[in-house]
C-alpha cells in the first residue's frame, strides 16, 4: 500500500509539473480551435495565462507543460477561442438603464405602444415618469409620425418620454409637454423639431435637440441609481463576450461612478470613454488630461464625443441635397461647425482624441474638413487618431480623406442591415449606392474600421454585428445574396474589425486585441466556429467562457 501511495503521488507530480525554469501558468485553455488576429502566428490550440497577461499561445501540449498545482486548465473539446471582443461604439450606462425601462424594441404598432403604458401607468404613482426606448415608426403599418393623444388617454397622470431606436427622436404625452412648457408658440429649438399636427400644436414627437426640452425635467438618477444601471451594463456585456466597450459619451459623474466600481472590484468590463457635453464642461478635464489605464487597464478616458448631426430614420441625418421622402429638409445639424471646431481644437491640444457622430453627408463633410483643419494647426494632431463615428451616408469625393487623415471609421455593421429596408426612400437610389455603409470602399482606401453596435440603440450581442458584417441580410437572409454585397467583410476582416481594430481605435492595441505573448488575457471561447460555420448559425453563436485579465468573469451554465 505504500509503494502505491509513493506511485501515485509521483504521478501526480510528474502531471503538474512545469518545463524546468517556468513558472505555472494561472490560467490554461487548451484543446481549441484559436484564432489569434495576429499574422505572424493566425491560429494556434491553447493559450496560457499567468496573472493577466499572456504567457504562451501554441499547442496544447507546449502549454499543459506549464500547469502547477493552482493552475486551472479547461479543455476547450474544440471550441473556438478568439481575442476578448470589443464593441467600439456603444452607451454603458445606457444599456443599463435601458433594462430598467419599457422595452419597445419589434413593437409592430403605435397602438401596441400605446398599450404598454397604458399597463405601466395602472401600477406606477401619481406624476411617476413612465420611460422606454428602441420604437421605430418604420416598422409599423402606418409609418407616420402619431399624435400623442392617444398616450394622453393611456396614462393622464404621468409623464411619459419614450425614446426612438437611434436615440434621436422621442414620444411624450400632454404631461411630459406640460412638465417642459411647450406649447403652440415654443420654438423649434437650434437642432432641433417639434413635429405638430395641422393646427400647429406639438404633436408629441421630438426630433434631436428638441428632446432636450422634455428629457431635461426626467428626474436624475441618484448615485446608487447609477451605479445600479453601470453594474447591470457590466453583467450585459460579460455574457455577450464584450470585454471592452468604447462608451460613446459620457460625463464626469458617470467617470466618477467608474473608478469607485472598479476600486470595489465591482466592474470588469474595460471602458474607454469618450467625454460629452460643451466646452465649458470639457474644459476642466482638458487641464486634468487624459486618464490612461487606470485600475489595471480597466478604464481611459482620453477621448471626446460630439454629436454632429441627427439619425437617417428620423431624418435628422443633415444632408447635402433633402430627403427624397421628405424634400422639405435636408436634416439638422445639432451641433454647429463653429462648435465642432472649437472642441476639436481644444481637445487635440489638450492630448484628447475627437470622435465625432456623422451620419448624412453633409455631416460627414463637415467632420472631415474640422479634422483637416485642426491637423493643420496642432502638431501631433494627426496620431490622436481622430474618428468618424458611424460615417453612414459619405458623398464619394469624402472617402478618400479617411486614409489621408489618418481617421478611423468607426461603424456598426447592424445599422446598414436595420436601415437597409428605407435607405433609399430617404436619399434616392443613386447616393445610396454612391456612398451608403461602403465598408468595403473604405478598407480598400487604407482605412482602419472598428466595429460596434451603438447600444441600446441597436442590440449589444457582436453575433448579430458579425452576422450582418459578412452577410449585409437580415437574419431572415433577406435580401437574398445581401444589400450591397459587394460592401461585405471577409470573416477575417469582420474579427479583425471587432478586435484589433477596437484595440487600434482606442490606442490599446499594444496591450489588447490580438492573443499574443505579453499582451493581457482578455479571451472569449464561442461554442460555434464563426470563422466557418454557414452564416446563420453566427446568429446562435454564444459564448462559453468571457476572459478578463486571465479571470474567468463569465461562464456558460452547462
Amino acid at each position: 500500500m505504500r509503494r502505491l501511495c509513493l506511485v501515485g503521488f509521483a504521478l501526480c507530480m510528474a502531471a503538474c509539473q512545469t518545463r524546468p525554469g517556468a513558472e505555472p501558468a494561472s490560467l490554461i485553455i487548451h484543446n481549441a480551435r484559436v484564432y489569434t488576429v495576429h499574422a505572424a502566428q493566425p491560429t494556434a490550440q491553447a493559450v496560457a495565462a499567468r496573472g493577466d497577461r499572456i504567457v504562451l499561445v501554441g499547442s496544447s501540449e507546449a502549454a499543459l507543460d506549464l500547469r502547477g498545482p493552482g493552475t486551472r486548465v479547461i479543455d476547450a473539446h474544440g471550441a473556438t477561442l478568439v481575442p476578448g471582443l470589443q464593441d467600439a461604439h456603444g452607451h454603458f450606462t445606457d444599456l443599463g438603464a435601458s433594462l430598467q425601462m419599457l422595452q419597445l424594441r419589434g413593437t409592430t404598432s403605435y397602438e401596441q405602444i400605446v398599450d404598454m403604458v397604458r399597463a405601466r401607468a395602472a401600477t406606477a404613482r401619481a406624476g411617476e415618469w413612465i420611460l422606454g426606448r428602441s420604437w421605430d415608426q418604420n416598422d409599423w403599418a402606418v409609418k407616420d409620425w402619431p399624435s400623442h393623444q392617444s398616450l394622453t388617454d393611456a396614462a393622464p397622470n404621468n409623464p411619459v418620454y419614450l425614446t426612438r431606436v437611434d436615440g434621436h427622436a422621442a414620444l411624450v404625452n400632454k404631461a411630459a409637454l406640460d412638465a417642459a412648457g411647450i406649447t403652440r408658440d415654443t420654438p423649434d429649438p437650434q437642432g432641433g423639431r417639434l413635429i405638430r399636427d395641422a393646427a400647429g400644436e406639438p404633436a408629441g414627437v421630438l426630433i434631436d435637440s428638441a428632446q432636450d426640452l422634455v428629457e431635461s425635467k426626467v428626474p436624475a438618477v441618484s448615485d446608487q441609481q447609477l451605479e445600479d444601471q453601470i453594474v447591470l451594463a457590466d453583467a450585459e456585456a460579460r455574457q455577450l463576450g464584450l470585454t471592452m466597450v468604447h462608451d460613446a459619451g459620457t460625463t464626469p459623474r458617470t467617470v466618477a461612478a467608474y473608478k469607485r466600481l472598479i476600486d470595489a472590484g465591482r466592474l470588469r468590463t474595460r471602458l474607454y470613454v469618450m467625454l460629452r457635453g460643451p466646452l465649458a464642461m470639457l474644459e476642466p478635464e482638458f487641464k486634468k488630461g487624459p486618464t490612461i489605464n487606470y485600475g489595471g487597464h480597466r478604464l481611459s478616458v482620453r477621448a471626446i464625443k460630439i454629436g454632429a448631426d441627427g439619425a437617417l430614420g428620423s431624418r435628422g441625418a443633415a444632408l447635402l441635397e433633402p430627403y427624397a421622402d421628405e424634400p422639405t429638409t435636408s436634416g439638422l445639424m445639432t451641433t454647429t461647425p463653429e462648435e465642432i471646431y472649437a472642441q476639436t481644437l481644444a481637445a487635440s491640444r489638450a492630448g484628447f482624441q475627437t470622435c465625432i457622430h456623422a451620419i448624412g453627408d453633409r455631416a460627414n463633410r463637415v467632420a472631415m474638413d474640422v479634422f483637416e483643419r485642426v491637423q493643420g494647426e496642432v502638431p501631433g494632431a494627426r496620431n490622436l487618431r481622430m474618428r468618424n463615428e458611424h460615417a453612414q451616408i459619405l458623398d464619394a469625393s469624402d472617402i478618400s480623406r479617411f486614409a489621408k487623415l489618418n481617421v478611423i471609421a468607426s461603424m456598426q455593421a447592424t445599422h446598414a442591415t436595420s436601415d437597409m429596408p428605407w435607405v433609399s426612400a430617404r436619399i434616392g437610389v443613386q447616393r445610396a449606392q454612391e456612398g451608403a455603409y461602403v465598408w468595403q470602399r473604405l478598407i480598400k482606401s487604407g482605412v482602419v474600421l472598428s466595429n460596434g453596435s451603438d447600444f441600446p440603440v441597436e442590440e449589444p450581442n457582436p453575433m448579430l454585428g458579425f452576422y450582418a458584417a459578412v452577410t449585409r441580410q437580415d437574419p431572415t437572409g433577406n435580401p437574398p445574396g445581401g444589400w450591397m454585397p459587394d460592401e461585405r467583410l471577409s470573416r477575417d476582416e469582420m474579427l479583425k474589425s471587432f478586435t484589433w481594430n477596437g484595440a487600434y481605435a482606442a490606442h490599446a492595441e499594444k496591450d489588447l486585441g490580438s492573443l499574443e505573448v505579453g499582451k493581457l488575457a482578455d479571451m472569449v471561447l464561442l461554442d460555434q466556429d464563426v470563422m466557418t460555420v454557414e452564416p446563420r448559425q453566427i446568429l446562435s453563436t454564444r459564448p462559453l467562457l468571457t476572459v478578463i485579465g486571465g479571470e474567468v468573469v463569465f461562464e456558460a451554465k452547462q
